[in-house]
């Protein structure tokens, strides 16, 4: 399948041509500034080491998109999803959890509201 042609990166000055949002060195500084200045500290601490743990042991025993499988698609698991959010009250055990590609993660998220909602 033919890809959609590069376009700048979107930080600004930068003539870099990708395929994503942000170029290599670019998507590495906007993620520190948002992990710095923007992410709510509670969350910070809740996704923290202990998390990267479970995530890597979680997707190494669940290969596939849980989501496409449904579906009757076959689509690599590249994210892990909490089924009920931490800020609702959900766990990181792993009855909450579920391993989607990232396209499925993101109408997940954007269906629920979170990723987009104001505090």
């Amino acid at each position: 399948m033919p890809r959609k042609p590069a376009k700048p990166c979107a930080f600004p000055g930068c003539p870099e041509l990708v395929h994503e949002r942000y170029c290599d060195k670019h998507k590495k500084e906007t993620g520190r500034h948002y992990e710095k200045y923007k992410r709510d500290p509670k969350t910070k601490k809740r996704y923290g080491y202990r998390w990267k743990k479970i995530r890597d042991k979680y997707i190494k025993s669940h290969t596939l998109c849980e989501q496409c499988k449904k579906e009757e698609r076959i689509k690599t698991a590249e994210e892990v999803h909490h089924i009920v959010p931490l800020s609702k009250g959900g766990t990181h055990d792993e009855e909450n959890l579920m391993a989607l590609c990232k396209s499925c993660h993101s109408r997940i998220t954007a269906l629920e509201g979170d990723r987009w909602r104001r505090s």
